[in-house]
């Protein structure tokens, strides 16, 4: 995985994209229809019938006619027609060709809310179309049924960028949708502070991707559907916080609501939440682990009970925000999991709650710590994935450059962080680490969470050999400054230790 940052690209932004042809991506329904000269000013209702089950509807629409400056409005009308319980869903004009609604988000210019099974329609205005013009038109309709399909089909969701590398980004913000709060303009008092503020923060850090997580909901997500085309080098990741008493998780990729309620009937505990949320497809990091709760930050620590199957979790935030260098940090509680056997990834996350900071309350810049995930693409999927995997280090001070990596190879079978790696008795374990951080910074290579005596650091590089013996161990590098403060964090090589 030793690969460049990926450069900046300019893509078409969110739901904005002509429709790529990919099979997987194959429409639920295609709507055909014409119009002529004798519906200039005139409405069309094109209906639909959607099945039980659907949580989300997309639809592409195309027209001929431009040539002949022939213009079709849309809308959406639920089953209950234009009024009712479930009725109009929204209108854009003639300004987005594709949109999306479910219960949780819905492009700008439509509502979200429940998806409900009947007939549905598609409302088409014509505002032009000239006295001896003739147009068609065809309207592809998707049907989501389950979380996996976040923003919708794939198809209409391209990565910002499509080659690999390893891309930066804070997985854990709040926003005016929870408790993120900063001055206003003219007064100068707190104020609940708009989610535009904190993906603005993002882009001027130039990450590449961040996650916005309000505590328990998801009302945020259409706020992040409507910034996507414009922010189109940041790729912005539906999330939210889950907040119980007896701890925080952070779940990616989930736009669906969730039940939080630890020690509810519905909710008993922390398994039963992570049982329910695992068919989501989403990826759970337990959060800021070590902290103490009370009034304070009530539950902030993590104290389930009983104590949660870590088979269920995916990923540790090892640092939020600068405790790295505090007696409170995630990483001892990450390295008890690791020593447990479990292959929890580390991450990162600002815990940002002020995206224009406030003097008498100061807080964690946005990025700092970054999570740096190598991926196949700047796609939701692939950084998930990616996590998912455990390819990925922190950048504890949030920079823009710092690098570590490190590779374990033994005959011609090579592993990378997050990866497993066999070596049997009587084999050797060649290590090679690497490391982009200030002058005078120590390169570190790590087994079973002790540094390893016998590696040989040389400036940026170090190498190391182990005798293989057959047994399950971890090996992982961080990169620490002159002055002992831990600058990168590396995820773990398993020997002998397979995904379990």
């Amino acid at each position: 995985m030793n690969l460049p940052i990926a450069a900046f690209a300019l893509v078409t932004g969110l739901l904005l994209a002509p429709l790529p042809a990919r099979a997987e991506d194959k429409s639920d329904l295609t709507l055909h229809g014409e119009i002529t000269g004798r519906d200039n000013h005139t409405y069309k209702n094109v209906t639909f019938d959607v099945p039980a089950g659907v949580t989300r509807i997309t639809i592409a629409f195309e027209a001929t006619g431009k040539e002949d400056h022939t213009t079709i409005d849309l809308g959406l009308l639920g089953p209950d027609g234009f009024k009712g319980q479930d009725g109009f869903r929204g209108w854009a004009g003639g300004s987005k060709k594709v949109f999306t609604v479910s219960a949780s988000d819905a492009t700008a210019a439509f509502l979200p809310g429940a998806i409900r099974p009947g007939k549905w329609t598609l409302l088409l205005g014509i505002p032009n179309i000239r006295a001896n013009a003739h147009a068609s038109y065809t309207a592809k309709v998707w049907f989501s049924r389950d979380a996996a399909t976040a923003w919708g089909p794939d198809a209409l969701n391209p990565p910002l960028r499509k080659e690999p590398g390893w891309y930066r980004g804070d997985l854990h913000m709040h926003t005016a949708h929870s408790d993120g709060s900063c001055l206003s303009q003219g007064n100068h008092v707190k104020v609940p502070c708009p989610l535009f503020l904190t993906v603005e923060a993002a882009a001027k850090r130039k990450l590449d991707f961040i996650a916005i997580t309000d505590h328990n909901t998801s009302s945020h997500l259409s706020d992040m559907r409507e910034l996507q085309p414009y922010f189109d080098n940041l790729l912005l990741i539906p999330g939210r916080e889950l907040t119980t008493f007896q701890g925080h998780a952070n779940l990616w990729g989930v736009p669906t609501s969730v039940d939080f309620r630890v020690g509810s009937k519905t909710v008993p505990d922390w398994n039963a939440l992570l049982k329910s949320v695992a068919p989501l497809h989403g990826v759970l990091s337990i959060n800021h682990a070590v902290r103490p709760s009370g009034e304070d930050c009530m539950g902030c620590g993590w104290t389930p009970d009983p104590p949660v199957d870590m088979h269920l979790v995916q990923a540790i935030e090892a640092v939020n925000g600068t405790d790295a260098v505090r007696p409170d940090s995630g990483i001892p509680f990450w390295e008890k999991q690791l020593a447990q056997g479990f292959r929890p990834t580390a991450v990162g996350g600002s815990d940002n709650h002020r995206a224009i900071p406030i003097i008498t309350e100061p807080d964690i810049p946005v990025g700092t710590p970054t999570t740096v995930v190598h991926a196949t693409e700047l796609s939701m999927p692939a950084i998930l994935e990616g996590i998912r995997a455990g390819h990925v280090f922190v950048d504890t001070e949030g920079t823009p450059d710092r690098m570590i990596d490190l590779e374990a190879t033994v005959g011609p079978d090579k592993a990378g962080m997050g990866d497993e790696l066999k070596a049997v008795s009587g084999s050797d374990v060649s290590v090679q680490a690497s490391m982009k951080a200030p002058a005078g910074s120590k390169l570190i290579v790590l087994l079973d969470g002790k540094p390893l005596a016998n590696a040989t650091a040389a400036g940026t590089t170090a190498t190391a050999h182990i005798p293989g013996d057959g047994k399950p161990h971890w090996l992982r590098a961080e990169a620490r400054a002159n002055d002992g403060r831990l600058l990168l964090l590396g995820n773990p090589v398993y020997l002998n230790r397979p995904q379990r």
